[in-house]
């Protein structure tokens, strides 16, 4: 097994995508975490060659330079070797939320009766279940599909693409998906493609609502996003011209302290509360357009 290494630093939020955006090039995969709700957060950048301090202090420097950042301490560390596939199995067992049933390609028995499987791995993308705000987003997905079943979904900020395959399998509609990292929507068509569903969600890189398959196919009936909350208040006005007139949407990436802030700029918009569920911390809030 290759000996790895992991560089870990605390910043604050705004901080985290400049200086990870600086770990990149010497990284096979950055994670960052909330440390406590609304306050720092833990980059950690893994590598298979050992990192030079000199070389990270001044990328460090650089995106510091850049966007008028304290360039924060940070340890470089050289990681036990590990038993990758047996920490996965620990670390990613099986779980069922709402319908839902994900498991990794590890798991060797069979889906609860009635469920619906979701193939997903640990990767580099963002979304395996784990997070409250991904089960939140999931059981948003399976309530809405005891309804009705929308007709033509959109995943705003996919990352791996586990919401996009959910609204794929459960309402058996054509889903597009997009994201502003290449590296998710790479994760994310490779588990189209293993969950034998590439033919149903279309996954692309871009921002918010500017890609052009996006505003081809406008309005979308129902709209996930499953960011940040400033991001959701910044593209809620391109929220509603993207969605239809009887349309929802689920919100999440939310702590509970960012819900009004995230409500107001969506009822400025004509949206209304239908639901809002609380996991430690996080929040996650559907809502629907007004009918006039």
């Amino acid at each position: 097994m290759a000996q790895e290494y992991k560089i870990t630093l605390i910043v604050k939020q705004t901080a985290v995508q400049p200086f990870a955006d600086a770990l990149d090039e010497m990284a096979v995969a950055i994670a960052a975490f909330e440390i406590v709700p609304g306050g720092d957060w833990r980059v950690e950048a893994y590598a298979i060659e050992e990192p030079d301090a000199v070389i990270v202090e001044t990328a460090l420097k650089a995106a510091g330079d850049a966007h008028g950042l304290t360039v924060p301490k940070f340890e470089i560390e050289a990681l036990p070797q590990t038993d990758w596939l047996a920490e996965n199995r620990r670390a990613f067992p099986a779980q069922t939320i709402g319908r839902f049933f994900i498991h990794g390609s590890h798991f060797e028995g069979l889906a609860p009766s009635g469920s619906i499987p979701l193939l997903l791995d640990a990767a580099t993308a963002f979304g395996s279940g784990e997070h409250e705000t991904t089960r939140g987003c999931l059981i948003a997905i399976d309530r809405i599909g005891k309804v009705r079943r929308p007709k033509k979904p959109l995943d705003v900020g996919c990352g791996s693409g586990i919401l996009a395959l959910a609204m794929a399998k459960r309402y058996r509609r054509k889903v597009i998906a997009s994201d502003l990292d290449r590296e998710s929507v790479r994760v994310a068509r490779e588990n189209m493609r293993l969950n034998r569903e590439a033919g149903w969600v279309r996954v692309e890189q871009g921002a918010g609502y500017r890609l052009p398959i996006i505003g081809r196919n406008k309005p979308f009936d129902l709209i996930v996003a499953n960011i940040l909350a400033r991001p959701l208040c910044q593209l809620s006005k391109d929220l509603k011209r993207h969605l239809s007139k009887d349309g929802t949407v689920i919100l999440s990436g939310l702590l509970e302290n960012q819900e009004t802030m995230v409500l107001a700029a969506h009822r400025r918009q004509g949206l209304r509360l239908v639901n809002r569920q609380r996991r430690k911390g996080w929040s996650t809030l559907t809502l629907a357009a007004r009918r006039a």
